[in-house]
């Protein structure tokens, strides 16, 4: 539109301009809020991923009147200086309003959305956009999760027309006029897909899902941590590593940047919530936004209750480590998520929780908190796009259950193979990762608990408590609870069981 140059209009004249729904500049698609057909655009994104052939139906509903920025600001200026319009209301919308599938048409091909292949009677939507009372909360709920306002369906169920022949003819002899919709909708969607889009940060990069992500691991000195650390920069990741021992960070970020990554070490204890506070705001104004969190900060006790009935401590510091220390890193980042509309935590828990093993009755309580409070949360964060994930760990071989030795009835995987688990918790973001021993265990503690209690019962007595338990300073001959002490067994799991537990809903291995 060409540059005007206008007196001030008197000061005495008194309009009234009425604008349609404003959406970005025409020309740009520039744009500082979501609005109108904006909240269409959120669930028509997903439609991208299916195939061109699909055949998409939509009713021909919703006559929103839209008009950009740039026409209305033009049309108000131009208006403004036209002499003799005192007291008069002008409308500032186009001839015609848009409905769902004129927005569709808009934007199907920029969007790479299947094109559209027919209408459906307006009947079919009318019940959802007329719906009432408890019908209508249900509705409100439903469109909520899909990251839309409840509102914006009210708006595809209006019918009002406005007329503005008269805003048109007094626009005419300067040539300003609202351009169709169909012209400049793909600005709109281009600008809306790359600076608007709520879950523009869910987006990952084409050359890996952990490109560019922002990842917190804890308990990154050493074990699992510092194996998932490594692993997750390896595929492109910028990885905050987070544990007390400070020195040990610094040897895992020069491994990760000599291999080519980016790592950055911060000395931060996970049972202190001033320290916690703290480290994640210097994360957050320094690198801008964290993507990630794998809770694996982590204290295990190997000691039979018998033996502890005088270290009630042991049981305290292992939750303020294993869960009031997850907790925290999650509430720490929980509102920063929750702006950016995206976040995904990853909680290294163990397959005790499922088998319920002995001699871990300050360890194993502590995960199964942490697993119950990831449930709890996951179903309240979940339109805010945060989840989580996790993973039933099997025991690993970590300087954590050394002072076990032998003791323990499973022989260990290595850091490696548990750092891989936590990789696929981050890329394909499972509800849950079990093993296939923890599985069956625990489908044995739900059909048959009695038996079960008496199998890990014969575990107990074949698997006395380490020397340090015992409290003695060197290994002599084992007190065993029976005559008779059984051989040490090797648990696994045969293959046709695999497979069957595999075809298990709900379990990802």
């Amino acid at each position: 539109m060409p540059r005007r140059w206008y007196a001030r209009p008197p000061a005495s004249r008194s309009e009234i301009y009425r604008s349609g729904v404003v959406v970005g500049d025409s020309r740009t698609g520039e744009a500082d809020r979501i609005v109108g057909p904006y909240h269409v655009f959120g669930l028509l994104a997903p439609l991208a991923k299916l195939p061109a052939m699909t055949p998409v139906l939509l009713p021909d509903v919703g006559r929103i009147n839209v008009v950009p920025v740039d026409y209305v600001a033009a049309a108000l200026v131009e208006l403004i200086h036209i002499e003799g319009n005192a007291g008069q209301t002008f409308h500032l919308t186009a001839p015609d309003g848009v409905g769902l599938r004129q927005i569709y048409r808009g934007v199907a091909r920029c969007a790479g959305l299947p094109p559209l292949r027919g209408a459906l009677p307006r009947q079919v939507a009318a019940p959802l956009l007329a719906a009432r009372g408890r019908a209508k909360a249900l509705r409100d709920m439903a469109v909520t999760q899909l990251g839309v306002p409840p509102e914006a369906l009210d708006g595809l169920g209006t019918t009002a027309a406005f007329r503005s022949e008269k805003t048109r003819e007094a626009l005419r002899p300067s040539g300003i006029e609202p351009p169709p919709f169909k012209e400049y909708a793909p600005r709109l969607w281009r600008y809306w897909a790359d600076h608007l889009d709520p879950d523009l940060a869910r987006r990952g990069d084409p050359s890996g899902p952990l490109v560019g992500r922002h990842v917190i691991i804890t308990g990154a000195s050493s074990g699992i941590g510092r194996s998932a650390a490594v692993a997750v920069a390896a595929r492109g990741a910028t990885v905050f590593a987070l544990a007390r021992n400070e020195s040990a960070l610094g040897d895992v970020v020069d491994e990760i940047r000599a291999a080519g990554g980016q790592a950055f070490a911060f000395g931060c204890d996970v049972t202190d919530t001033e320290s916690v506070e703290t480290t994640v705001a210097e994360i957050l104004a320094r690198f801008g936004h964290v993507d990630y969190l794998v809770n694996n900060a982590g204290r295990s006790i190997r000691r039979s209750v018998s033996a502890s009935t005088d270290r009630l401590h042991d049981y305290e510091r292992v939750m303020a480590v294993n869960y009031f220390g997850a907790v925290r890193m999650v509430l720490a980042l929980l509102p920063h998520w929750q702006e950016r509309r995206f976040g995904h935590v990853v909680n290294v828990s163990s397959a005790g929780v499922q088998a319920r093993n002995p001699k871990y009755s300050s360890y194993l309580p502590t995960k199964a908190a942490l697993d119950a409070f990831t449930d709890v949360v996951a179903t309240e964060t979940l339109s805010d796009n945060i989840t989580f994930s996790t993973i039933h760990m099997q025991l690993v071989r970590t300087p954590m259950i050394a002072p076990s030795g032998r003791l323990n009835p499973v022989p260990p995987i290595s850091a490696e193979h548990a750092a891989a688990m936590v990789v696929r918790a981050l890329v394909d973001k499972p509800a849950r990762i079990d093993t296939p021993l923890g599985t069956l265990a625990d489908v044995g503690q739900y059909f048959t608990p009695k038996l079960a209690r008496r199998v890990l019962h014969q575990l107990y007595l074949g698997y006395p408590d380490s020397a340090a338990a015992r409290g003695v300073s060197r290994p002599g001959p084992i007190p065993s609870p029976s005559r008779r002490r059984p051989a040490p067994v090797r648990l696994s799991t045969p293959r046709p069981v695999k497979r069957i537990v595999r075809m298990m809903p709900g379990v990802h291995w």
